[in-house]
Order: structure tokens, then sequence, then C-alpha cells
């Protein structure tokens, strides 16, 4: 695009048409909402060749670019990711519908009687970056809620997003459903970015995934609402009462699995007691997993550490590398997490159901977990099908957005003549 006007009269495009599609999708049938979704994953199969070819000039964009490995993996498509895909598609499509739901009813002395009903957002605006899984992960929410979206994916992206689109589009068309249900943002400009953070009356909420500076960006300057979490900065504790074996899984685990997601752990803690017992154990698992351990204290003493620096408490690494302290049990543990945490994932291992309780009750980060690898911060595996994005916010939306998550409510009201005194 020339300028910040081509950029903007863009988006009005896209805006204008994504509400009147917003508009039919809104009283689509749960049926024609299902058969483009499978009309999709049908597609996406039919496709692979041409998706794992376009996904090719992605990657080579991205290796000139410099980007790092962890960057590159999320971006990186084959065989299997492409069937992961699919699968999310027709996990989607399977779900309740969200839309209409009876949230809750209620009749009054006067006669009214009062419905709260589940209904979609509007039109949904994505902006992500690297991986290509969510152009089909946010469309496909985006469908089932019965909202429109606005898709714009990462420079590195674009060929990948693109051919995947297309798919979407197909199985849109077979349903009879408007194409423009779901659009993408044809340019890498970055002022496409800018203007739709700019697009009040066309976009209703604003969905970012990808790093901090994305993220921030969008927080910052958006003039819409947004659902979105700055930073994964996930700890993981052991307690005094930690199952070893259970422990030793879960923690490396929660590094190793995959490191570049923000569901993966970025900080290790560790209490006194439990060190006491079992000493350098889950600290020489991280490392003869080839983990990088930025270690604070006596863990520093462990040959094949890293001293840590204040800064390593409170980073997310995206990579192999995590950083490690002992606390003073699970108060301690709070504490830190309270001070250096960004509210996305937060486990504790132990065997101690008060202590379990302790931390569960007294952090409010948008996911705890107990005996469980923060891996597990996904929509997939929350049994959503698919996730949009993780949001750590305090209103609406927290956690995984899945389908549920993109739709606001309204109330009916029914009288019969009713009129008020």
């Amino acid at each position: 695009m020339k300028d910040l006007q081509d950029a903007d009269a863009l988006i009005a495009r896209l805006g204008q048409d994504a509400r009147l599609a917003a508009a039919a999708l809104a009283e689509a049938s749960a049926e024609r909402k299902h058969a483009a979704l499978i009309g999709a994953a049908h597609a996406l199969v039919a496709a692979q060749d041409r998706i794992l070819d376009a996904n090719a000039k992605d990657v080579a964009f991205a290796q000139e670019k410099g980007l790092s490995p962890a960057m590159i993996d999320r971006l990186v498509l084959d065989p299997d990711r492409i069937r992961a895909i699919e699968d999310g598609l027709r996990a989607v499509a399977e779900q309740p519908d969200p839309v209409g739901r009876v949230l809750a009813e209620w009749d009054r002395p006067n006669g009214l009687h009062i419905q709260r009903v589940a209904t979609p957002l509007g039109v949904i605006g994505v902006i992500y970056e690297s991986r290509p899984n969510v152009t089909a992960d946010a469309a496909a929410l985006a469908l089932k809620s019965g909202n429109a979206v606005i898709l714009q994916g990462g420079s590195e992206s674009l060929h990948s997003s693109a051919a995947i689109h297309e798919c979407l589009v197909q199985g849109l068309r077979q349903a009879g459903l408007p194409e423009t249900a779901v659009q993408m943002i044809p340019t890498r400009d970055r002022e496409a970015v800018g203007a739709t953070l700019r697009a009040q009356g066309l976009i209703d909420v604003i969905i970012p995934r990808g790093g901090k500076g994305l993220v921030g960006r969008v927080q910052a300057e958006a003039r819409v609402p947004v659902f979105a979490h700055l930073e994964g900065i996930c700890h993981v504790y052991a307690d005094a009462d930690a199952d070893l074996d259970k422990a030793r899984r879960v923690v490396v685990n929660a590094k190793t699995r995959r490191t570049g997601i923000c569901g993966a752990a970025e900080c290790l803690l560790i209490d006194r007691a439990f060190y006491a017992r079992h000493g350098a154990v889950l600290v020489q698992d991280l490392l003869d997993a080839g983990v990088e351990v930025r270690a604070e204290g006596k863990l520093a003493d462990i040959p094949g550490t890293v001293p840590a620096t204040p800064e390593d408490f409170g980073q997310e690494f995206l990579d192999s590398i995590i950083a490690a302290r002992l606390v003073d049990g699970v108060d301690g543990a709070i504490d830190h997490i309270r001070t250096h945490g960004s509210g996305h994932t937060e486990a504790i291992l132990t065997e101690n159901d008060a202590t379990a309780a302790r931390f569960f009750n007294r952090l409010d980060s948008a996911i705890l977990m107990r005996n469980a690898s923060t891996q597990f911060a996904d929509g997939g595996e929350f049994g959503m099908g698919a996730e949009i994005g993780i949001a750590t916010g305090r209103m609406h939306a927290r956690g995984p957005v899945g389908a549920e998550q993109l739709t606001s409510f309204k109330y009916l009201v029914t009288g019969d003549g009713t009129v008020r005194d």
C-alpha cells in the first residue's frame, strides 16, 4: 500500500463486508455452520500439497529474515500439523452451537418472562504472527460462534495462511454462507495493522496472537476492546509434598515439549524442603534434557547451571532456557509468582490438598494447574477444539478463548400487554 489512506480504505472495505456477513451469520443455522467447517476440513486435506508448497516459501522467507529456530518451528507445517489443523476444524464443528443458549431465565411478579441469551460479538479482528494454523483456528471459532472475522497473519506466514484461507472460503461457499465471513488482509504492510486497530464501528473486538512487541502495540493503540495476554511467564512450583516421579515428568515436559509456545514453563520454583529431601534431581533432569538453567542461590552450585540475574525472573524466554530458585513453601512461591508472573498459567506439584487449595485460592492467573504440565494451557487440550488465543484480562474472556468465549448476551423480555405502574 502506498500510504495510510490506502490502509484505512482497505480495512474499511473489509470491515463493511464483514458486518454484512456477520448479520447473515447471526441467524445462520447450526447445521450450515457445521457444514462449512466440515467442508473446509475436506478442502484442507485435498489441498495439502499446495499448502506445503506455500509453507516452504514462507519458511525460506523467515530464514532469510533471520528468525530464531523457535519462531521457525511455529511457522513450519508438515502432514502431521496439517492433520492437526483438520482435526481442530472437525472438533469445533462437532461442538454444541454456542449461539442462542439460554444462560438464565426467570419470571417477575409483574408478569414479565426474562431470558439472557448468548449472541455473537459481531466482527472479530485477529492479528497474529508465525503460526499459520491460527488462520484455521480463528476462522473456525469465529464461524461457530456466529461472528465474521478479519485475519491478519504475520508477514512470514503470508503464503501458508492464504492457502489455508482458500480452504475456509471453499467451505463457506459450499454451505451457502457469505464468503466474506472469513477475510484475510492480503498484504505484509504494517500500516494495515494500525488501520485495523483504528477500525471503530467496523470491528467489535481484536485478538492479537504473537510476541510481546505485537501484543503491546495492540493493547496500547487499539480503539476497540482487546482479548490478549502480553507474556506467558509460566511457573512450576515443586512443593515439599510433591510426588518425585510426577514432578520429574511434569517439569521436563512443561519446559521442553515445545519451548516456543506461551504455555512453556519459564521458571521453576522449588520448596527448600523438597530440595532438602531430593536434592538437585529436577534441575539435573532439565540439564540432561539440554535446557540452560539459570539458577540462584544453592541451585547455582549445581554443576552445569548458569548464575541467574534478577532480570531472568519474570522473563519469557520462549527458548530452551529456564530460571530456577528455591522458595520457602507455598507462600514463598505465591509471593514470587505475584511479583514476577504475567497472569497466564502456573502449576503446583503436590499431594497435599490444603496446599493445592491455598495455591489455587491465592493466585489469580487465568489458568492454575495441579500435577499437570503447563503445556496443557491450550484450548484444544481443554476440549474447545481450538483456541483463538489466551486472555489474561479480568473482563469477559479469560484463559483459552474458544467459541463460547466469543459470544456476548442479550435479554429477551416477554410480556402480555404488560405495562409499568
